[in-house]
């Protein structure tokens, strides 16, 4: 019976055992593939479950720490890199497989507008076509050309403009990280730490981290002829199939989108975020996600408090940690949203939209980012704006919305 009983209990044993990793290594896919690689991988006899995530600290690691930086090579203290106009500088020439963990620049330069002159491209594999091509600003969420202090779970700016980002961005083969001057005035000092690790073979069932930017500068409403948001002719118009929407990014291949700063400026007076979120997914003819208004998407409510109530927050998940002059015409906001617990996955393709206001009536102007991981090759990404339209300013736009009453 002994021995019966014992052959009956370790296959059981087994089977519960590796359905517990396969979960583990699912969730831990979540928040990237080293992640993921160390979660898959067989417990050895006799150890336990650790009682919290903080005891996987404790875990020995099977890779190789590295960093890229501008540290002076000649042991001196001229640890920043200088940017001519028109130039690129590479960042990191990594090869083989890894993984970048955790990106910091600071800057010093002469023009006002660096967070948008400064572009960051990243090349996974040898690809021609950069996976991310961002201005520098934007892709840490100073997504208006101005520093200001926040944390998130994802990226932070510390004091004194001091840019940090996280994400996961995995390699088989080779990564390149390179950033280049497009605006007229060299960049003073540039430093960075780029802090990444090795492997010996690339990490299972990875995706490829991808950053795109896009603007309207203004979104083009449908008509300028209405009194205030909620007045008959813009809640009666109809918007079923994102006819018109302000489009995130656009993608092709097997992934999922992560999250997307936001940055707008007002052009015409009262709230901008009527507009609800619409999300494409699979080539579907009607967005499988639509939402209930921006404040929502970013997870706040009620126009965040509006012209009486307004108060920054800056959260892990979510957050609008700067405003100026809200629902006036010339307010700026700041916004942020980061789909860890919830990635909205795709098998073929995605479409992630917003409306500019209820059913597209307003004409602001936004700014955005959008994050994501999928399969390569990747679709081309649109050409940048070019530098000069990339610096947020006021749009004059006509009729009676665009005059303060």
């Amino acid at each position: 019976m002994t021995s019966n009983k014992s052959s009956l209990m370790q296959p059981k044993d087994k089977i519960g055992r590796r359905k517990l990793l396969a979960g583990a290594a699912g969730a831990a896919a979540i928040l990237g593939p080293a992640a993921a690689l160390d979660a898959a991988a067989e417990e050895p006899a006799g150890s336990f479950t650790p009682p919290s995530s903080l005891a996987h600290l404790a875990d020995l690691r099977s890779y190789r720490t590295r960093r890229s930086s501008s540290f002076d090579r000649t042991g001196g203290n001229a640890d920043f890199a200088k940017i001519a106009p028109g130039a690129t500088i590479p960042l990191l020439e990594a090869e083989g497989a890894g993984l970048v963990t955790h990106i910091w620049f600071t800057i010093n330069s002469k023009d006002e507008h660096h967070l948008k002159t400064l572009v960051l491209r990243a090349y996974w594999d040898g690809e021609t076509e950069p996976s991310v091509e961002v201005p520098v600003g934007d892709f840490f969420g100073l997504t208006l050309g101005e520093y200001f202090n926040y944390q998130s779970a994802l990226t932070t700016v510390a004091s004194i403009k001091a840019m940090n980002a996280y994400f996961p961005m995995p390699f088989g083969k080779s990564a390149r990280i390179t950033v280049t001057n497009e605006g007229s005035i060299p960049t003073d000092s540039f430093y960075y730490n780029i802090d990444y690790v090795t492997y010996a073979t690339p990490p299972a069932n990875m995706g490829y981290f991808h950053a795109q930017y896009r603007q309207a500068a203004p979104c083009k409403g449908w008509s300028n002829d209405w009194s205030n948001e909620y007045s008959a002719a813009v809640n009666d118009k109809k918007n079923i199939k994102g006819e018109d929407n302000y489009v995130f990014f656009e993608a092709k291949g097997r992934g999922h989108f992560v999250g997307v700063t936001h940055g707008v400026v007002q052009n015409q007076q009262g709230w901008f975020g009527e507009g609800d979120e619409m999300i494409f997914i699979d080539s579907d003819d009607a967005p499988a996600i639509t939402g209930t208004g921006t404040e929502d998407y970013y997870n706040g409510a009620w126009n965040f408090g509006g012209v009486h109530g307004f108060q920054p927050f800056a959260y892990m998940h979510n957050g609008a940690p700067y405003a100026k002059d809200v629902e006036q015409i010339g307010g700026r906001y700041c916004l942020y949203r980061w789909h860890l617990e919830d990635p909205v996955t795709f098998d073929q393709s995605i479409k992630v939209t917003i409306e500019h206001g209820h059913a597209n009536h307003r004409s602001d102007s936004f700014f955005t980012t959008a994050y994501w991981y999928q399969t390569e090759p990747h679709t081309r990404f649109p050409a940048l704006p070019a530098a000069a339209d990339r610096i947020p300013k006021l749009i004059e736009v006509s009729g009676p919305a665009a005059k303060k009453s």
